[in-house]
């Protein structure tokens, strides 16, 4: 079971970005900028700490999350999608005029008990 996966039009997106720049990662802060969008970096652009909570990968990108804003989400599935519009972030598909966003759903019984949630 998968707690966070992507939509085939922003896989798309990621697989461009990944050929530009190379390995990437995607972090939800739930901070300043585009509060709890996912972001995506260059690997190494982004510092992580113990503070930050792996959730899975999606199209070969980790796809890490602050723990307190994991706190907010622990009991949803995380689909990352994408769609036109300047984002207010230091996130790469911004100067494409797109952004990421997240979909969430509560998770089902069957993933609450895999997840331990």
């Amino acid at each position: 079971m998968k707690r966070v996966e992507i939509t085939e039009e922003a896989a798309k997106i990621v697989k461009q970005l990944k050929m530009k720049h190379g390995d990437l990662i995607f972090h939800q802060s739930g901070g300043c900028c585009d509060g709890s969008a996912p972001m995506i970096f260059e690997k190494g652009d982004m510092y992580l700490d113990d503070s930050d909570i792996l959730l899975g990968e999606v199209e070969g990108v980790n796809f890490y999350m602050n723990q307190d804003q994991f706190e907010y989400w622990k009991h949803t599935h995380l689909m990352v999608d994408i769609t036109k519009g300047r984002g207010a972030s230091f996130s790469l598909e911004i100067p494409l005029g797109l952004r990421f966003l997240i979909h969430s759903r509560l998770l089902t019984a069957e993933e609450a008990a895999f997840f331990n949630t």
